[in-house]
């Protein structure tokens, strides 16, 4: 997986975490990259995706630590021939496995994308291999919160602005 944006056909994630009160663990930065590469190699899949008339879609994904996740921030654009949508997810909690939880939260945004292109329903998420054991450090995008100057309002989740430029 070394050279995994090589692979890519449609599907192009960036990853990013918020630093204030925790980072996302490696696994499950890891995870999300697994699903989005499974996803992008699924047959069902990319001819889904054609229909959207779009060559690529830039999933930007910002796990965001210890937040509430109470109202997840979605950002989607049309640029020229691609889709850029940059969305926040919730970490894994509790038994939930990084795996399953990656592969829930991708699946949800690509249903807020599937609605915002009005798009025919999604295909079935494709069996999720197992991640390799000697997966190289992915690339995140890591950026410090500021910090409060007053007591914040009780928000639980990036505003639009922090997520529209989170990955500029």
């Amino acid at each position: 997986m070394a050279d995994a944006a090589e692979h890519f056909f449609w599907l192009h994630p960036h990853l990013g975490t918020t630093t204030r009160g925790g980072h996302a663990p490696r696994e499950y930065v890891i995870a999300l990259q697994h699903v989005a590469l499974t996803l992008d190699a699924d047959p069902r899949w990319r001819s889904w995706w054609r229909q959207s008339g779009l060559t690529a879609c830039e999933l930007g994904i910002v796990a965001e630590g210890k937040l509430d996740h109470l109202r997840p921030s979605a950002d989607i654009r049309r640029l020229d021939d691609r889709l850029q949508a940059n969305f926040t997810c919730a970490l894994p909690t509790g038994t939930a496995t990084a795996e399953r939880t990656a592969a829930d939260e991708v699946r949800a945004m690509f249903e807020v994308i599937r609605q915002a292109l009005t798009l025919p329903a999604l295909p079935p998420t494709p069996p999720m291999p197992c991640p390799p054991r000697d997966v190289p450090d992915v690339p995140v995008t890591a950026k410090r919160l500021p910090e409060p100057t007053q007591e914040p309002e009780v928000q639980g989740y990036l505003t639009l602005t922090q997520i529209q430029e989170f990955f500029a």
